[in-house]
């Protein structure tokens, strides 16, 4: 790439996730050639986790300044023409506006555990998995606490689609993330009209004006056109004037959907892992399940296949916290340790722990958890009085606690019998060689794979998706993948070790039994 020159033929992919926003831009062939972000955190106001849209705007236009300046260093000059443009992030929660574009309530995002009767009483009338974290699920539990600003919403939409609706004034969404607002028809590749009709049946929901249909962001499928980047847009997005308005956009995905295009996992029986400030897999099914489950939502890869998706809010952030504590510790000490040498020590070191953490177990809890049914969470480690209470031992219940809920939501797809040929990996808990690759295998009993480009995550991921958009060609999404771009790229399949295996049933049975004790801190602590 030294002699590389910027053509204006380059894609720009960004994505908003829980910590941080990243932006990357691809080359004709999908290679990334420079990148940027910016940091940012949820705050927990008012009783919901939020980001103020201030903070959507600031952090966008930082990642995107922060790009400009690594392609200057690289190419020499600063991006002025682009092929095409995707934007994606976290799924799910609410933010609806009124008429004429105002924010009616806060941003509530994925992480609130706030709408139990919503979600229950959507699903028992749809027969349809109804998560607390879907849009119409905050929407109703907005009507059931009789929020006054319900009968002001024209718009109703989420944060991948926000963006795109500001940046193009097209009020449309990807397939992907619009199954994570409202339930999809596969055969269709809409909405399913007979869950609207539902809704809209529904008496608290017959008072007001507005009509379920109207307010919800127009499905479109991977490869199609979702309008053009406006001028004013432009703006938006580089204050300095520089970025040409015009430029081809993708439809707003949200992150599983970019996981599983930057995992090349979207064809039947592949699967990927994401595991970072939250962890889900998505297995893209050979056979559709015989049950409802409040534990599997029901999604779809961006070009509308049926996806099953295991969710769980905490992964990545307790581990992090006890990194940073060791991290102190190795500064007090004078020690010339970097952080991300220290993660590698740390996460190495559980390689050599006993395969059950010898009676140790951690509680990842930051928030509350659906899919081990509780409401609130509180970060919690305990351990037996004869546990083997070491380093070893302790880092590797730390990386067992981030995979545990998860485990809970996948022995139901074990029961079901769906099959899965091989789990991709990506996210924070797969940045240190092999070591969350090997745990997660033996966790989940089936092999998994981290391929070279997962270090770049959604961001590529979306990226991706938009150069699709520029030149599908009548190809499907399959194909594009398989011959543009992983044609390329390696990726390293670690089989499940027995004693990995056994180990986590282990850890598993004393994960579960305690969880009464999780339960009981959230409400008193």
């Amino acid at each position: 790439m030294d002699n590389y020159v910027i053509s204006g033929r380059e894609t720009l992919g960004i994505e908003f996730g829980s910590t941080r926003i990243k932006a990357v831009l691809i080359d004709e062939n999908c290679n990334p050639i420079a990148s940027g972000d910016h940091v940012w955190e949820n705050r927990f106001e008012n009783g919901y986790w939020t980001y103020h849209l201030e903070d959507v705007w600031c952090g966008l236009q930082h990642a995107y300044a922060k790009l400009n300046e690594d392609v200057l260093a690289k190419y020499g000059v600063k991006i002025k023409e682009l092929s095409s443009i995707g934007f994606s992030a976290m799924m799910h929660g609410y933010l609806p506006f009124d008429k004429n574009g105002n924010l009616l309530a806060e941003f509530r995002t994925w992480r609130n555990t706030t709408t139990e009767k919503a979600a229950a009483e959507l699903t028992a009338l749809f027969g349809f998995n109804i998560p607390q974290r879907w849009s119409i699920a905050h929407l109703y539990q907005a009507v059931l606490n009789g929020e006054e600003h319900v009968s002001s919403v024209s718009y109703l939409t989420t944060l991948a689609g926000y963006v795109h609706w500001k940046l193009s004034g097209e009020k449309v969404l990807g397939v992907g993330d619009a199954s994570g607002m409202f339930p999809i028809d596969s055969e269709s590749g809409g909405y399913n009209e007979e869950m609207l009709d539902k809704f809209s049946g529904i008496e608290a929901v017959k008072q007001y004006k507005w009509n379920i249909r109207d307010i919800l962001p127009n499905v479109l499928n991977a490869g199609e056109n979702a309008g053009t980047l406006s001028a004013s847009g432009a703006l938006l997005l580089d204050p300095s004037g520089t970025l040409e308005p015009g430029v081809l956009m993708c439809p707003p995905e949200g992150d599983a959907g970019t996981g599983m295009a930057a995992t090349n996992s979207i064809a039947v029986k592949t699967g990927n892992v994401s595991a970072g400030t939250s962890i889900f897999a998505m297995i893209v099914l050979n056979h559709p399940l015989s049950d409802v489950y409040e534990e599997i939502d029901m999604v779809t890869t961006p070009a509308g296949k049926p996806v099953a998706m295991v969710h769980c809010n905490n992964c990545c952030t307790d581990l992090d916290y006890w990194v940073g504590i060791f991290s102190e510790f190795a500064c007090a000490s004078g020690s010339c340790l970097s952080k991300p040498q220290i993660y590698d020590l740390l996460y190495n070191k559980a390689l050599e722990g006993a395969s059950d953490c010898g009676g140790i177990v951690n509680y990842n809890y930051f928030s509350g958890e659906p899919v081990a049914h509780l409401q609130d969470g509180r970060p919690l480690f305990a351990r037996t009085q004869n546990a083997e209470f070491n380093l070893a031992n302790f880092m590797r219940s730390q990386i067992f606690s981030a995979m545990a809920t998860l485990k809970i939501g996948m022995e139901i797809l074990e029961k079901e019998h769906v099959e899965i040929d091989c789990l991709m990996g990506h996210g924070g808990l797969f940045k240190t060689k092999f070591v969350g690759q090997k745990l997660m295998a033996g966790a989940m009993n089936t092999p998994v794979a981290v391929m070279e480009t997962a270090g770049e995550g959604g961001a590529w991921g979306i990226s991706v998706l938009a150069r699709y958009a520029a030149e599908s060609n009548g190809k499907t999404l399959d194909d594009f993948l398989n011959d543009k771009v992983f044609n390329k790229y390696n990726s390293y399949a670690v089989q499940p070790d027995e004693k990995d295996v056994s180990g986590f049933k282990e850890y598993m049975r004393l994960y579960k039994a305690g969880l009464a004790v999780q339960k009981a801190a959230a409400e008193n602590i």
